[in-house]
């Protein structure tokens, strides 16, 4: 298919598509004369881009774990790089639980100060 109707299918604009292509994160399609053919483990792997990039996840990031064997993207490892983003997720969430209860620490502390006016 042509990158119109992949644009269509992945939601996504021709020029990050050929940004994807371009940085290496989408094998390079094959060509039928000037057009670029693009097949359905292209659009899996800029769905996936696509995810990740809503998930915050940067291309910069992205890029190592999206590792291809003979053209096919190496899903395990990209399971992998998951579990680690997941893993990272988990521990900035106790460490802002953590200080939220620090916040809250500070506050009731406060509440048994003595209020002054100015």
């Amino acid at each position: 298919m042509y990158i119109g109707k992949v644009a269509a299918l992945t939601g996504l604009t021709i020029k990050a598509i050929r940004l994807y292509e371009e940085k290496g994160l989408i094998t390079p399609p094959k060509r039928q004369g000037t057009y670029r053919v693009y097949e359905q483990s292209h659009i899996d792997a800029l769905l996936l881009i696509r995810e990740a990039r809503q998930l915050g996840i940067s291309l910069a990031r992205l890029q190592p774990a999206m590792r291809y064997n003979s053209g096919v993207l190496d899903w395990q490892g990209i399971r992998q790089f998951l579990f680690e983003i997941r893993a990272e997720m988990e521990a900035q969430i106790m460490q802002t639980q953590a200080r939220i209860k620090q916040l809250d620490a500070c506050c009731e502390e406060i509440g048994h100060c003595p209020l002054t006016l100015p």
